[in-house]
């Protein structure tokens, strides 16, 4: 865990400080995703970042446990806790390797930012499966870099920069693909957005009754 802690340690101040770049898709995404909670959901995010999803999320469901690779990340989201008034979040150090997850125990799994830097992203799905209730849902967004020219050109530099220590490890998918992945694991895709022009594809997956 320390190594792929790394980068996202030396980031997490300045993460936590950044705009966010589509405030109005970013919006959409809370509102869309709200229509999959209950005041009685248990909720999963796994990646949480620094915790203002799961944060902004809280009033809408019962529990959200909220993960992160990096021990940074998680120090500054817990600093949010008491400002915001939030009891019904706890943030933990960990990621879908080694988060003891029990079976059939969320309503709702939330998956942001995060399966395009996963190196087994189908064992984390299958996980994710794994911790669903029947019928519950699995809410990602996710940048699908494939389907950009610009990221096709620059592909040479990403395991540059990532040795470097510049860029986190970055696997460029295609929605197409990242659909059939979901698919073959066994979710019913209900929900597919792509903002215009947007980079991340808004997925929910739902498990079977």
């Amino acid at each position: 865990m320390p190594d792929k802690a790394k980068f996202w340690d030396g980031t997490a101040e300045k993460y936590s400080k950044q705009p966010i770049a589509n405030q109005k898709a970013y919006e959409i995404k809370l509102d869309l995703t709200r229509e999959y909670f209950t005041p009685d959901s248990q909720v999963l995010e796994f990646g949480c970042g620094t915790g203002s999803t799961a944060i902004l999320h809280a009033p809408y469901v019962k529990h959200i446990d909220a993960i992160d690779v990096s021990p940074e990340m998680i120090r500054i989201a817990k600093g949010k806790l008491e400002p915001a008034g939030v009891q019904n979040v706890t943030f933990r150090v960990a990621d879908m390797d080694g988060f003891q997850v029990t079976p059939e125990s969320y309503d709702a799994v939330l998956g942001l930012n995060i399966l395009h830097l996963l190196d087994d992203r189908m064992a984390a799905m299958r996980e994710v499966y794994k911790a669903l209730k029947p019928g519950g849902h699995f809410v990602s967004s996710t940048a699908c870099l494939r389907e950009k020219l610009l990221f096709t050109l620059i592909d040479p530099l990403f395991p540059i920069m990532h040795a470097l220590g510049q860029w986190p490890k970055v696997y460029r998918l295609s929605a197409s693909r990242l659909q059939r992945e979901m698919e073959e694991i066994g979710f019913k895709t209900v929900h597919y957005w792509q903002p215009d022009n947007g980079m991340a594809v808004f997925m929910v997956g739902q498990k079977p009754e």
